[in-house]
């Protein structure tokens, strides 16, 4: 149902066939250009990460324990890094099933095997329903867990609130480093709020997965940090505990 012209020389969705689709026409480029992101055909768990020298067998144990203490994880690295592959395979691992799960993203992209899952999609109505939206709407669903395919704008603020009042959650962030992560946070909540909560950030995130590109292997992934953030109250500075992979 989008339009694409002069005034509107974009577009965004996502094919029949579930691939994502982003095209952009002139003016912004020169000729008409797009891409199509296709899905992995097959979920990758956890296991399957180390078998492929992803992730080591120390960082996957870190990984299942913060996943099974509920604490609430934030997968970062940079643009096609393997970031929602990851958290993929962290929606397969086997406490999910006891939890409703509710999934928010713009596109869908994530898969979840829980028996109770409420998957949730931004839609461009007039009005459109964002994901801060969507956000809202899941604390009146009884969610045990909340996951984010991709904090990208303001909702940011809203669900670290959510994170904060007890609801476990996972999502994805593009940043440059793991410690780079809550600057960023910091960044995106600046979007809609003059006060900047470090207390309600570092307090929020129990862990931090930091993937990145580069000649480590045969797919050219490799989780390289992961850390558990704080917060120095007297010096209101954040602190990181990096884990030894």
């Amino acid at each position: 149902g989008q339009e694409i012209g002069v005034g509107n020389p974009y577009v965004s969705g996502t094919l029949p066939t579930g691939e994502r689709f982003q095209g952009v026409m002139p003016p912004v480029t020169a000729q008409p250009a797009f891409t199509i992101r296709k899905h992995a055909p097959l979920i990758y768990s956890l296991d399957d990460f180390v078998k492929s020298e992803v992730l080591s067998q120390k960082g996957a144990e870190v990984i299942r324990e913060a996943l099974a203490d509920k604490q609430n994880i934030i997968i970062a690295g940079a643009t096609s890094s393997g970031k929602t592959t990851l958290l993929n395979g962290c929606l397969a691992e086997p406490c999910f099933a006891r939890d409703r799960v509710v999934i928010l993203e713009d596109v869908r992209e994530l898969q979840c095997s829980a028996p109770d899952c409420v998957p949730m999609l931004t839609t461009l109505t007039n009005p459109p329903v964002t994901l801060a939206d969507l956000v809202r709407m899941t604390l009146r669903l009884f969610p045990g867990r909340i996951v984010i395919g991709e904090v990208r704008g303001g909702e940011c603020l809203a669900l670290l609130r959510a994170w904060n009042t007890g609801h476990a959650g996972l999502s994805t962030l593009h940043a440059n480093s793991a410690q780079d992560v809550l600057y960023r946070i910091e960044e995106l909540v600046g979007e809609v709020s003059a006060v900047v909560p470090r207390r309600t950030i570092s307090s929020a995130i129990g862990l931090i997965v930091y993937i990145a590109c580069g000649p480590f292997n045969e797919i050219g992934r490799r989780v390289t940090t992961i850390v558990r953030p704080s917060l120095d109250r007297a010096a209101n500075e954040y602190l990181f505990e990096e884990i030894d992979l």
